[in-house]
């Protein structure tokens, strides 16, 4: 399921947002975690719910591989489950990759997720780019070969992200070097929207960065990061989309997945007020972006 697939989705759904599962297991309903037998249970079935609740409304889910490993050993058999779930109710699924630190551990790592065995079903893999090349080009012939997408991490919305993203480096910032880096390696994979299978993760809080990054790479398909974060807004995120409203997905966190939290619920309807939450995220895009 390439990027093309990515943003048919968005187009169909006029919703250019992601989910993202990545919460802390304290902000779980009560209900949820009681009447689960382990705490990767309650997660896995938080999440899963969450997915049936929004499907139709909300083109792509990010999942987090770190928040399910940090479960335990089962957290692993939940993943996936969520993953799975994810593919079948027919969203687009984004997996954030284990850390990788090595060459041979990329390599495990690519044969495990989308090789033969595929114990980890996913479209795409969210990777970092700032270990080097030779941590990239395990992944490169499933984008090439078997119609995956890699997105690099360039910028993150992280507050100190800057101390070093944004430092110079020649005359450009270090993640538009990392970015030149990317875009070299997808030039033979674009699709019928123009877009490679070689992404980049953004920042949601940086309008100046995306602006940029969209200019100096149009082919480039960009995930936004951190849209719940407190400097980032819609506003931002539009510099990200080409003219027709494509080239870019903003992922909303807990800002839907915790939204019955932040509503003083019980959590008992905590898909109502995720549903509330992902429709206002998809109404303040659409204040800027136009998905044509």
């Amino acid at each position: 399921m390439p990027v093309d697939v990515l943003q048919e989705k968005v187009r169909k759904t006029k919703n250019p947002s992601m989910l993202e599962l990545a919460m802390p297991m304290s902000d779980l309903p009560p209900h949820i975690v009681e009447s689960s037998a382990t705490v990767a249970a309650a997660y896995g079935r938080f999440c899963r719910e969450l997915l049936a609740g929004l499907k139709g409304t909300v083109p792509a889910v990010r999942v987090s591989f770190a928040a399910f490993v940090l479960l335990g050993e089962a957290g692993l058999t939940e993943l996936r489950a969520t993953l799975k779930a994810a593919g079948e109710l027919g969203y687009y699924v984004a997996l954030d990759a284990p850390e990788i630190l090595s060459v041979s551990a990329a390599k495990q790592a690519a044969d495990a997720i989308w090789g033969s065995e595929g114990i980890y079903p996913c479209d795409g893999l969210i990777l970092s780019g700032y270990l080097g090349s030779d941590i990239l080009k395990p992944f490169l012939p499933y984008c090439k070969e078997g119609k995956k997408d890699v997105f690099v991490v360039a910028r993150t919305a992280n507050r100190s992200a800057p101390e070093l993203q944004d430092l110079l480096s020649g005359s450009r910032l270090v993640h538009t070097a990392a970015a030149d880096h990317v875009n070299r390696y997808g030039a033979d994979t674009a699709g019928k929207f123009g877009y490679t299978r070689v992404g980049l993760l953004a920042a949601a809080s940086s309008a100046e960065s995306l602006r940029t990054l969209r200019t100096k790479y149009p082919r480039l398909f960009l995930l936004l990061d951190g849209y719940d974060y407190p400097n980032a807004n819609a506003k931002n995120c539009s510099y990200a989309f080409d003219r027709l409203g494509h080239g870019a997905v903003a992922c909303g966190g807990t800002a839907i997945s915790c939204a019955w939290k932040q509503a003083g619920s019980d959590g008992q309807d905590f898909i109502a007020h995720a549903m509330d939450a992902a429709l206002r995220m998809k109404k303040n895009l659409a204040r800027y972006v136009t998905v044509l």
